[in-house]
């Protein structure tokens, strides 16, 4: 099994970048259609048209995304010789994989309250959550790339 992994080794990571790439574009525009839509009326025909994008983004790409993501992903972790598990950049990188997921979880969780016209929260406050996807695949690609302890 483990000379399969090594053998496929490129396909994986290339599966691997494929999805993150995927699934980072919908984190990165989902809070902002959030942005959006926590400014229409409840119940207007802009906010259903705002539920169904919201929907078909995360149901559609978001979510098979991230589990392609995790299952070519955890395949690297399994290649032989591809970490280093006394490094800290692996643990660093997983820790901010960790905080994504949960972000991710928070996405799906506003989601279903706009899905029932129960937004409580701002534009503002969805402008600035735009920006946890952002930092934390910073810190993910210079941990995975840099390797800097």
């Amino acid at each position: 099994m483990m000379d399969l992994l090594a053998d496929f080794y490129p396909w994986t990571r290339a599966l691997h970048i494929i999805s993150v790439i995927a699934w980072m574009a919908g984190m990165l525009y989902l809070p902002r259609l959030y942005v959006y839509h926590s400014d229409t009326a409840a119940g207007s025909e802009q906010s259903e048209t705002f539920k169904i994008m919201e929907r078909r983004l995360l149901r559609g790409i978001i979510n098979p995304a991230m589990v392609s993501s995790f299952l070519f992903g955890g395949l690297l972790l399994a290649t032989p010789g591809i970490v280093d598990w006394a490094s800290y950049w692996i643990w660093t990188k997983l820790a901010a994989l960790f905080l994504m997921s949960g972000f991710h979880g928070s996405l799906s969780k506003w989601r279903k309250e706009f899905e029932q016209d129960k937004n409580t929260r701002s534009s503002k406050f969805y402008r600035y959550t735009n920006e946890i996807p952002t930092i934390l695949m910073i810190v993910i690609v210079i941990m995975v790339v840099v390797k800097p302890f």
